[in-house]
């Protein structure tokens, strides 16, 4: 079965990853994340964006799978062709074992020179030593590639588009996929909350994995109201016990 998986801060908030809007804590408690997130503040202010930035990446290094991202990843053994469409920044996905992952709003775990694209290795946003306590401000590294370049997070800012590679692929395997499972996201992030309406607009059952209820629930084949470690877990017991079954036979009705 060709299964795409559509993940979201629900997924790695189970891993102790607060999710973007909650509360932020000690230095950065003074700060709205949202302002932290355009070119505009990163122009304003790089010392704080980037010392902000490595908090988070610091943080998300000290995270492990939890036992949802590890039944994804096994979905892989049983035979399944399965793409994972992520909304997350971290890496827990590959962590876990999963072996094609696409990232739609970047990796917090890279960086690239804000002028020229230029990568180094290793990697300055986890570079030790790592950030102290909770954070501080740090002048971004300058690149050596270019004249003035200064190196930043790779991720998707607010005002900026997604990375054209990972989002064509997206969609590609939307249009392939037999079932698809929409795990632990709101659902109100666009373009990434499409997906699953093109999805359904062309046949393909949709399963929602979320403990809370959002736009999509009432309009995906199934609902499954329990957080993203017991909903894959329960997939993963369906699916042993009946290898063969029909796409929405196997995720039950609405």
């Amino acid at each position: 079965m060709r299964i795409v998986l559509l993940t979201g801060a629900g997924m790695s908030a189970e891993s102790g990853i607060p999710t973007f809007r909650d509360a932020l804590t000690g230095l950065w408690a003074r700060f709205d994340p949202q302002r932290l997130a355009t070119p505009e503040a990163f122009d304003d202010d790089p010392a704080l964006v980037w010392g902000w930035y490595r908090w988070r990446a610091a943080r998300a290094r000290q995270a492990r799978p939890h036992a949802g991202h590890l039944g994804i990843a096994a979905l892989e053994t049983l035979g399944h062709a399965v793409s994972v469409v992520t909304q997350n920044v971290d890496d827990l996905h590959e962590r876990a074992g999963s072996s094609r992952v696409l990232h739609l709003h970047g990796r917090l775990l890279a960086s690239r020179c804000a002028g020229c694209g230029a990568r180094i290795d290793p990697d300055p946003i986890v570079a030790a030593p790592p950030p102290a306590g909770d954070g501080a401000r740090e002048e971004p590294p300058a690149c050596a590639h270019c004249d003035g370049g200064r190196f930043r997070p790779d991720v998707v800012w607010f005002g900026e588009s997604l990375p054209g590679e990972a989002w064509n692929a997206a969609q590609e395997a939307i249009v392939a996929c037999d079932l698809l499972l929409v795990v632990g996201t709101s659902g109100l992030v666009h373009p990434a909350a499409a997906l699953p309406l093109h999805a359904l607009a062309q046949g393909t059952p949709v399963l929602e994995i979320n403990p809370e209820r959002t736009a999509l629930s009432t309009r995906a084949d199934a609902a499954w109201p329990l957080p993203a470690a017991a909903g894959i877990e329960r997939l993963l017991a369906r699916l042993d016990a009946s290898p063969e079954a029909d796409p929405r036979t196997l995720i039950g009705p609405r």
